[in-house]
């Protein structure tokens, strides 16, 4: 394969944790390591550090909407990150977000001449429907999403139930299923790893653990979890819960455990970032639970595959799709009953729960290695498609705006800069006038000083000389005196 230069481009990137962030990195590490070179382009975040990362991260200017969307915003137009994108030769540049990335993408691709290729990953609506209120505001957010997307020279989606949800929006364009891949070895941890990761909570060996690993939300299904929890808790039935990961509503989930009682039998560890203490858990737990309908591919769920841990999906759900019930894992109706029914089924079947896991870790793993290598040969075919007209047209006048809006906001930097070029001279040049003046003034002072000092001797001295003459007279008259007396 011919060596490429790939320009990855998304909103979310280390210190912030998402499936699609921990996807980039994973693309910028193989592609650097195996296959070409590859670059990071994402928002400024404080105190970020991409020091440790073999290959260039650049940040761009951003806004804090964490209160808002639980991320920073890029800002797209930035004539430094432009200049930057410019410089290094890209051949292609693969947008992992299809709002402020992509913007950026497009005021670019003229410029660099490079196709745009977009991965499709989250169910933007239901982003929007949470970061939007009111429905002629969610709306034109979504046509202007489905027209970013549309304007992309390829689309990738990482499921089928992506590519729907895609279509669902309002996009009429084609697309090519190109899932993502996971970066542990296929295998468990030692039995040492694990106890040492999972020791110090009440993890009896005889009591099956179920496992929650992702973003503590509700849309994430976990209140059909609680809900499944409290039917056991109520069958008493002996159980234990670990949920994994931090997100807007974790408050509000601990809460309701509590509420249901089950803080006895659920415990809520923060966000883990070391990847092997992770596989750990997997390796501990005896089912994943994960009834989320919102994720467009589940990367969870292929974790755990990878370390022989099947898991409790939605039945037609997008982490579902390669699953096959009783055989990889169970598929269950989209309720609490449902999944408490199906746990009662097999809780006391640990055999059978570890029998599907090695089956889910034969046919659901699939490494990063192998995907971001299927990604890269599809870019080659990409890049050949645009250089030879092929590529589908797109919103040239769109692209237009936001390349002229680009060069705006250059043309204002550069003003701006020489503006404040011009204030730092005359802000030098008043300091050098103060300089001087009080060095003048010092110099002024001092001259006063040793006058008033030669004044003061001079006196003195005539003082003197007048009590000499007043001495010499006093005796004179004394003598004159005693003449005539």
């Amino acid at each position: 394969m011919k060596k490429m230069n790939v320009c990855l481009v998304n909103d979310s990137f280390p210190p912030l944790i998402d499936g699609v962030a921990n996807a980039v990195v994973n693309y910028a590490e193989v592609i650097n390591r195996e296959l070409g070179s590859a670059s990071v382009v994402t928002p400024f975040y404080p105190n970020a550090d991409d020091a440790a990362y073999p290959f260039p991260v650049i940040r761009y200017p951003s806004l804090d909407f964490t209160k808002f969307v639980g991320y920073r915003a890029g800002m797209p137009f930035s004539p430094e990150t432009a200049e930057q994108i410019e410089k290094s030769g890209f051949d292609v540049i693969h947008s992992h977000c299809p709002v402020t990335s992509t913007m950026l993408a497009r005021t670019m691709r003229e410029s660099i001449h490079a196709p745009i290729i977009i991965t499709y990953h989250t169910k933007f609506d239901v982003d929007i429907a949470n970061a939007i209120r009111g429905r002629y505001l969610q709306q034109k957010a979504t046509e202007l999403l489905v027209r970013n997307i549309s304007a992309c020279d390829e689309v990738w989606t990482v499921s089928r139930g992506a590519g729907e949800n895609l279509r669902s929006l309002g996009y009429e364009g084609d697309y090519i299923v190109m899932p993502n891949g996971v970066d542990f070895t296929r295998g468990r941890v030692s039995e040492k790893q694990e106890a040492k990761v999972t020791c110090g909570l009440d993890l009896p060996k005889e009591v099956p653990v179920f496992l929650f690993v992702g973003r503590m939300m509700w849309y994430k299904g976990i209140r059909i979890i609680l809900d499944a929890l409290k039917i056991l808790k109520n069958k008493e039935k002996q159980f234990r819960m670990v949920f994994i990961g931090g997100g807007g509503d974790r408050d509000e989930i601990i809460a309701y455990a509590e509420q249901l009682q089950l803080t006895d039998c659920t415990f809520f560890i923060p966000p883990i970032h070391d990847r092997d203490t992770i596989r750990a858990w997997y390796c501990r737990a005896d089912l994943f639970l994960f009834p989320s309908t919102f994720d467009t591919n589940g990367l969870v769920v292929r974790e755990a595959a990878a370390c022989g841990l099947a898991s409790m999906l939605i039945r037609g759900s997008c982490a579902a799709e390669d699953s096959t019930d009783s055989v990889d894992g169970i598929l269950i109706e989209e309720n609490a009953e449902a999944m408490a029914q199906a746990l009662l089924q097999v809780m006391d079947h640990r055999e059978l729960m570890s029998w599907m896991g090695k089956n889910a870790s034969e046919s659901l793993y699939m490494s990063w290695e192998d995907s971001v290598k299927n990604a890269y040969e599809r870019y080659g075919t990409v890049v050949e498609n645009y250089r030879s007209g092929r590529c589908p047209s797109h919103e040239k006048l769109t692209d237009e705006m936001f390349a002229r809006t680009g060069q705006a906001l250059e043309l204002l930097n550069r003003n701006r800069n020489r503006r404040q070029a011009a204030i730092e001279r005359i802000q030098e040049e008043y300091r050098d006038i103060r300089t001087e003046i009080e060095t003048d003034r010092e110099l002024l002072l001092n001259e006063w000083k040793d006058g008033r000092s030669r004044i003061r001797e001079d006196l003195e001295e005539v003082r003197s000389e007048l009590r000499a003459r007043e001495k010499h007279l006093s005796e004179e008259l004394e003598e004159i005196i005693d003449r005539f007396l």
